[in-house]
C-alpha cells in the first residue's frame, strides 16, 4: 500500500501548468464509426491471447459518444489543459490519399469545446494507433511511413490551426518500436530486431518532418514539443561489469531519441551495440538535420525506475517483468540481450511498477543539467490501482492519491533546485483501455463503470481539483 513520503504545502507558480491526458484508442470507441477504419490497435486487440481478458477498445469508455460531458468534467476539475491525441485512422482512414471530413470536425469540435470552456487544447498527433493499411504495407519500419506522417501533421495544422495551444508529435516512441516490433507485446506484436531499430530512425524522422510541416502552415514561432519515456536506470552495483549494463540500456531506451532530437546525431555507442543486428544504412543523408527542431517543451513521462545488471533477460507469455513490460520470448532491450533486469524493492503499483519520486527528482535535474536551455513538462505521471465504489458513492483511492501527492512534490523539488518545468499532466483523466491489459488496471483520477460507462471523481481527482485551485500540494486529508 502507498502511502505519503513527501511533506504537503509546497507550492507552484501562477505560470505552472496543470492538466490530464488521454489516448485516443485508449478513451473513444465507435471504432467504426464516422468513416474510421481500422488501427494497429484493432487488429491487435482482436487477436485471440494478445490482451487480458480478450477485451478490445471497441466500445473503450465512449468518449466518442460522450465527449461533452467529458469536457464538463475537466472544467468542473478545473484542469487548465487537456492532453487528448488525435487518431490517425479517423482523420485519414487508410493513412495516406483522401482525409475524412467527420473526423475532422470530430477533434475541432473537442478543440472548441475545450477553448469554450477555459481548457489549452493540447494535441498528441501519435499515440499508437497507426492505421492498418499503412502497417500492411511495413508500418514503422517503412520509411514511407515518416513522409505520410508529415502530411498527416500538415493537414491537422491546416484545420486545427492555432486553437491547439501546444502540438507534440510522438507519445513514447520507445513503446512504439521496441515494444511494438521488438517484443511484439504491444501493436503490431511484431518481434524483429531490425524493424525495431528501423522504426526507431522513422519515428525519429516522423518526428522532425512533422514539427516543421506544422510550423511551415502557422509559423516558425509555433509551440511544438514530443514525448518522451525518459528510463531512470540504475545499476544492480558499481561493477564495471554492471555499469556497462546500464549505460547499454541507457543508450536504446532514451539516448537513441534524445541524441537525434536534441543534438541531431545518434550515440555512436548504438552502432557498436547492434553491429550484429544491422549497420543503420537506413539513415540517409541529411535525416539527422531534418530530425533535430527546436522543441517549445520537452515532454517528460515518469512512472517507475529500474535497476539493471550484466546477466541473462526474462522471458514469459505476457506476465509483467521486472523492467516494467509484458514479458515475450523475446526481450523488448535490443542489442543488449546480456543485460538483466533487477525486481526492485517495494511499493509497487498495480502495474508492478515501483513507486520512487526521487527518480523523477533525478531525471529531471539531469535533463536540465544536459539540456538548461531546454523548458520541460511532466506530460504524464499517475498510478494503476484496483480501487472500487464505497458504500458512499464516492472512490476513496488513498494510494492513487498518495502517489500523485508525492509525484507531484518530486516536480516542486526539482523546480526548487534549478529545473525549468513548465507543467504537469496527470494520466489519466479516466479509467480506460490499458492497452495489453486490457480494462483490468485502472489509472483515472475519474472512475469509469464499464457496464454503464457512468463516471465518478475519485478522490484523488478531488485532491486535484484543490490543487489547481490553490497551487500549493495538498494534505491527503485536504478533501475528506
Amino acid at each position: 500500500m502507498a502511502s505519503i513520503t513527501r511533506p504537503s504545502g509546497r507550492t507552484f507558480g501562477d505560470d505552472f501548468l496543470w492538466g490530464s491526458a488521454t489516448a485516443s484508442y485508449q478513451i473513444e470507441g465507435a471504432v467504426a464509426e464516422g468513416g474510421r477504419l481500422p488501427s494497429i490497435w484493432d487488429t491487435f486487440s482482436h487477436t485471440p491471447g494478445k490482451i487480458l481478458n480478450d477485451d478490445t477498445g471497441d466500445v473503450a469508455v465512449d468518449h466518442f459518444h460522450r465527449v461533452g460531458e467529458d469536457v464538463r468534467i475537466m472544467q468542473d476539475l478545473g484542469l487548465q489543459a487537456y492532453r487528448f491525441s488525435i487518431a490517425w485512422p479517423r482523420v485519414q482512414p487508410t493513412g495516406s490519399g483522401e482525409f475524412n471530413q467527420a473526423g475532422l470536425d470530430f477533434y475541432s469540435d473537442l478543440v472548441d469545446r475545450l477553448i469554450a470552456a477555459g481548457i489549452k487544447p493540447v494535441a498528441t498527433l501519435y499515440h499508437w494507433d497507426l492505421p492498418q493499411a499503412l502497417e500492411d504495407e511495413g508500418g514503422w519500419a517503412n520509411r514511407e511511413t515518416a513522409l505520410l506522417f508529415a502530411d498527416y501533421a500538415r493537414k491537422l495544422a491546416e484545420v486545427l490551426g492555432d486553437r491547439v495551444s501546444l502540438w507534440t508529435t510522438l507519445n513514447e516512441p520507445w513503446c512504439s518500436a521496441f515494444l511494438g516490433y521488438g517484443s511484439g507485446v504491444h501493436a503490431p506484436g511484431v518481434t524483429d530486431d531490425v524493424k525495431a531499430l528501423r522504426a526507431v530512425h522513422h519515428l525519429n524522422l516522423a518526428h522532425g518532418l512533422a514539427a516543421r510541416a506544422i510550423r511551415e502552415v502557422l509559423g516558425e514561432e509555433t509551440p511544438v514539443s514530443v514525448t518522451l519515456n525518459l528510463h531512470v536506470v540504475r545499476a544492480a552495483t558499481d561493477s564495471p561489469e554492471d555499469l556497462e549494463a546500464k549505460r547499454q540500456i541507457d543508450t536504446i531506451a532514451n539516448e537513441v531519441f534524445l541524441r537525434p532530437m536534441l543534438e541531431g546525431e545518434y550515440p555512436k555507442e548504438v552502432f557498436g551495440d547492434t553491429a550484429k543486428i544491422t549497420d543503420w544504412s537506413f539513415v540517409e543523408d541529411g535525416d539527422l538535420e531534418l530530425i533535430k527542431v527546436p522543441l517549445t517543451v520537452l515532454g517528460v513521462n515518469y512512472y517507475a525506475t529500474n535497476k539493471v545488471r550484466r546477466g541473462t533477460p526474462l522471458t514469459g507469455h505476457g506476465e509483467p517483468g521486472p523492467d516494467g513490460h509484458r514479458l515475450s520470448e523475446k526481450t523488448p532491450w535490443t542489442g543488449a540481450d546480456d543485460v538483466e533486469f533487477v525486481a526492485q524493492p517495494g511499493p509497487y503499483t498495480a502495474m508492478e511498477w515501483n513507486i520512487e519520486p526521487q527518480g523523477l527528482v533525478d531525471l529531471l535535474l539531469e535533463l536540465n543539467e544536459r539540456y538548461p536551455a531546454q523548458p520541460l513538462a511532466i506530460t504524464e505521471n499517475g498510478a494503476a490501482f484496483y480501487d472500487t465504489v464505497s458504500e458512499d458513492g464516492r472512490v476513496h483511492d488513498a494510494d492513487r492519491l498518495a502517489y500523485i501527492h508525492d509525484h507531484v512534490d518530486a516536480v516542486g523539488e526539482a523546480i526548487e533546485r534549478g529545473a525549468d518545468v513548465r507543467g504537469y499532466f496527470v494520466w489519466s483523466l479516466l479509467d480506460n483501455f490499458e492497452w495489453a491489459y486490457g480494462f483490468d488496471r485502472r489509472f483515472g483520477v475519474v472512475r469509469v463503470d464499464y457496464d454503464t460507462l457512468e463516471r465518478t471523481v475519485k478522490d484523488s481527482g478531488l485532491w486535484f481539483a484543490e490543487l489547481i485551485r490553490t497551487r500549493a500540494v495538498p494534505a491527503p486529508d485536504a478533501i475528506a
